[in-house]
């Protein structure tokens, strides 16, 4: 896919106040860690994990969207009114009926005028989300649109550790649930539009490739367990090995479609999963760490808010300046993998 008029005009997130720390989360884990004589510490040396955040409890995916929308509103130089198109693009959901978007599109007060749904796609909503609106710009349906995401993993994080401390389970057993001790929660938003709306420097979205290997969608699946928990397998090994391959195959198809490659691109942001996982990629695509920007440390895997977050956040950090040049390198469970090219 390629692009030749659209622009990220502007892109905001907004984070918890709340901060839940590898520390207090095996603290509260003791009895198995002393059960099963697993040492402290292994939460964050095996993840780089240091501290994620939380929302407060009663917290709807929806408050969290509409935080980010107004957030980003605040910082665009389009006005509410000119919002034809929003899409709530995370993981979590207020409910299954209506859209969460219905809720999060009142609740920042978008016109009536605006089309609205949700898209859902594990850690790729946001990304595919960038890439529907791109293309509805693109065909001249629309000329400006709000992609948001807002991801409450409290509720993860907490059943998983019930989970851990009521079940008999031994070291093979916790397996499954360690992935979900990385989760933390957040939200973004960014305003996308035709190059005609911007004011001053224009943000380019470029093009993509998107790729899937759902023959390891079985890999990782999560589900509601009660009425307001969340349940969460995977198999982390087996999941990166499959990652990885689909990373590559997407590489090459990205480059060549671009012209993009590891020397001629300034900056790449992947999705934030942890310490591991990164350096694997990394190392599997030929590309230079040093170009990397991170934020799983301080703020874990956010899911789809993960990669938008960290652009935002290497914004603010003067780490992506005007004329940039990002790689996107968004990966997510299904397997689904998307590549997007990004001249800030």
């Amino acid at each position: 896919m390629k692009f030749a008029h659209t622009c990220i005009e502007s892109l905001a997130v907004a984070l918890p106040d709340e901060v839940l720390t590898s520390v207090e989360i095996e603290t509260r884990l003791r009895p198995l860690y002393e059960r099963l004589r697993l040492p402290e510490g292994r939460l964050e040396l095996m993840t780089g994990i240091r501290e994620r955040r939380v929302w407060p409890i009663g917290t709807r995916p929806s408050d969290a969207s509409a935080a980010a929308g107004k957030a980003v509103l605040a910082k665009s130089g389009l006005r509410p009114e000119q919002v034809e198109l929003f899409i709530h693009s995370a993981v979590s959901r207020d409910m299954l009926e209506p859209a969460t978007a219905s809720f999060a599109h009142r609740k920042i007060g978008l016109p009536p005028t605006t089309q609205i749904f949700d898209v859902s796609n594990a850690c790729l909503g946001f990304l595919n989300s960038l890439t529907i609106a791109a293309g509805m710009i693109e065909s001249g349906q629309i000329r400006c649109a709000l992609v948001v995401a807002g991801e409450n993993g409290r509720p993860l994080v907490d059943q998983t550790l019930k989970t851990l401390l009521d079940q008999p389970l031994d070291r093979n057993g916790i397996k499954p649930y360690f992935a979900n001790l990385t989760i933390g929660s957040g939200a973004v938003g960014a305003v996308v539009c035709r190059r005609d709306l911007v004011k001053g420097h224009a943000h380019r979205l470029l093009g993509g490739v998107a790729r899937s290997a759902t023959v390891h969608s079985e890999l990782c699946q999560g589900d509601t367990h009660g009425t307001e928990s969340l349940a969460m397998q995977t198999d982390s090994e087996a999941l990166l090995v499959a990652g990885l391959a689909l990373a590559q195959d997407t590489w090459r198809e990205f480059g060549a479609l671009t012209g993009w490659n590891a020397a001629n691109v300034d900056r790449f942001i992947c999705h934030q999963v942890g310490s591991t996982h990164r350096r694997k990629l990394y190392e599997a695509l030929g590309l230079d760490l040093a170009k990397d920007f991170s934020t799983f440390e301080t703020l874990g895997n956010t899911g789809s808010v993960a990669l938008p977050a960290t652009l935002a956040k290497a914004i603010e950090a003067g780490a992506v300046k005007p004329g940039t040049r990002v790689g996107l390198l968004g990966i997510g469970s299904g397997l689904n993998c998307l590549m997007l090219a990004l001249e800030w």
